[in-house]
């Protein structure tokens, strides 16, 4: 993919150039528009411009976009489990064990090597060839998640999620049984102070960090000792219903972080699956609901309980 080049007629006296081209041009952000001005890469008559600028109506600005910059993140050749793609996005059943993004301990192996192994094309995120990560499933749940192939398609599923208009629904087998059977758990969290890498439920007040938090649990099925919940998201707090579900004593069965001591359930992972996944597709608004069956490994854990 070679730098490109576009022009546009502008009839907008007394508007600033960076909104004008926010508007104008979907597929960049205002920051991106903000710093190819600075680059002298959109010029307004002809000169380049700062992003302030006050038109006066019937400029002609052209706008060169360079090719996309090679990224750090190297392409690796792991199977994907992919429920839909189209040319903005791509919805991945995620397995259970693997990091979405690379960081400190994860240089490889993450869905994002992934993806960029099986589209090397992609048009790429704020001028880098990267895949644009909308949310994130922690590394030991499984299932659902969505992904960006280009700008204007990362802005338009970050818009759904901030307008809370996304439908995230999850699978957990939990400790005991769970009363009442289904209820909303209001109750915000926030960095743990005593274990920094933990989150926990603080009340409003305790933390200026702490943030609101809802999950709304239902109850599928009733065991001896355990239960499976159906629970959706209304916030995307860090480890959201692992906390929520610890905080009303009936923690997610092999959770090594917040659950039990002692396991009631030998697991290698956590039973925690994103079943479920409503979002509106960036081309066209339509809107799509897509479900991923539980993996073997947790349909199993069913089996043996219904026995």
């Amino acid at each position: 993919m070679s730098e490109t080049t576009q022009t546009l007629q502008l009839d907008a006296p007394g508007q600033r150039l960076d909104k004008v081209l926010t508007e104008q041009l979907p597929d960049l952000s205002r920051t991106q528009i903000q710093r190819l001005l600075k680059e002298g890469q959109i010029l307004v008559n002809g000169r380049s411009a700062k992003a302030n600028l006050k038109l006066e109506g019937g400029e002609e600005v052209t706008i060169t976009l360079p090719e996309p910059k090679e990224t750090e993140l190297i392409p690796e050749d792991i199977p994907l489990d992919i429920q839909y793609e189209d040319d903005d996005m791509l919805v991945v059943n995620k397995p259970a064990g693997m990091v979405v993004h690379p960081a400190v301990g994860h240089a490889s192996g993450t869905l994002v090597n992934a993806v960029l192994f099986h589209r090397p094309d992609l048009p790429g995120i704020g001028g880098e060839k990267r895949p644009g990560i909308v949310h994130r499933l922690d590394k030991e749940t499984s299932g659902l998640i969505a992904i960006a192939k280009n700008e204007g398609a990362l802005r338009h599923l970050q818009a759904q999620f901030k307008a809370r208009t996304v439908g995230k629904q999850y699978l957990a087998l939990v400790d005991g049984q769970v009363q009442p059977p289904s209820a909303l758990i209001d109750a915000p969290i926030g960095r743990d102070p005593r274990q920094r890498k933990k989150m926990a439920v603080i009340p409003y007040g305790r933390s200026s960090r702490s943030r609101p938090a809802q999950t709304q649990y239902d109850t599928v099925t009733a065991y001896d000792d355990h239960t499976l919940l159906q629970c959706e998201l209304f916030t995307g707090r860090t480890h959201q219903i692992r906390v929520h579900l610890a905080y009303i004593g009936n923690p997610i069965v092999g959770d090594k972080v917040y659950g039990r001591r002692k396991q009631s359930i030998r697991l290698k992972r956590h039973f925690l699956h994103a079943a479920v996944l409503r979002v509106k597709r960036p081309s066209d608004d339509e809107e799509l609901t897509l479900h991923a069956e539980l993996p073997p490994e947790l349909e199993t854990v069913l089996q043996k309980l219904a026995e």
